[in-house]
């Protein structure tokens, strides 16, 4: 039994703190898109949307909202000095081009070799895998947080993925519930824990092996709501 984990909040904030100054970044639907609201002050990042806005900001205050200024997730946004605005087509140019250095999904699996299904388990789902196809293939880095565990405590973290792929070989990096895991030559590589968590208790609701190189660090966020 998992008797701590992080909260979604603490998920972003530890993702926020890896992202460089200067990136450009797309937050996926959802959960993801929390990671923006824990950019450390002082750095800069250009965030990047599907639906065609370049350099948006934070969330308006509620009764501020401009209904044209949604981003992909239909959220009311704003504007940093120097956005732009640009066809969707377009928007896709940038993702599949390259110009992407981090993209940032949710997640139902990921498998030890990158793979990742986040958009259907099978029975049940949206109709169609979206953007998220072409960001895990078009974005330099594929970063993903999630809870480690599903709600009936079966294993997100997997040998091979179940449900219907989203991208092969994509995911370098994780940011779970318990801990921080890199994916390095099909392998989950051990880089952060709770403190107090055995890694035999990690290992227990984990579905593939962990690797362990040097000492893990612990996984330290602060108090969110």
């Amino acid at each position: 039994m998992i008797e701590r984990k992080l909260s979604n909040a603490q998920i972003a904030w530890r993702a926020a703190q890896d992202i460089e100054h200067g990136a450009y970044v797309n937050l996926g639907i959802g959960f993801p898109e929390m990671i923006a609201k824990f950019q450390p002050e002082g750095r800069d990042v250009i965030y990047h949307t599907e639906n065609g806005v370049l350099g948006f900001g934070g969330a308006p205050k509620e009764g501020e909202e401009d209904w044209d200024l949604i981003n992909a997730g239909k959220k009311a946004i704003t504007l940093e000095p120097g956005a732009s605005f640009f066809h969707h087509a377009d928007s896709f140019c940038m993702v599949r081009g390259g110009h992407l250095d981090l993209a940032v999904l949710g997640a139902y699996q990921v498998a030890q070799n990158g793979d990742l299904a986040n958009w259907s388990v099978g029975t049940r789902g949206v109709p169609a895998v979206g953007g998220a196809m072409d960001l895990v293939h078009g974005a330099k880095r594929v970063a993903v947080v999630t809870d480690h565990v599903t709600k009936d405590g079966k294993p997100k973290l997997v040998e091979a993925c179940t449900f219907p792929l989203t991208g092969v070989g994509c995911v370098t990096r994780i940011y779970s519930s318990l801990a921080v895991i890199d994916i390095i030559d099909d392998r989950f590589v051990l880089r952060e824990k709770l403190p107090g968590m055995s890694i035999d208790d990690l290992q227990a609701v984990t579905g593939a092996p962990l690797h362990i190189e040097g000492d893990p660090l612990d996984l330290l966020v602060p108090a969110l709501d």
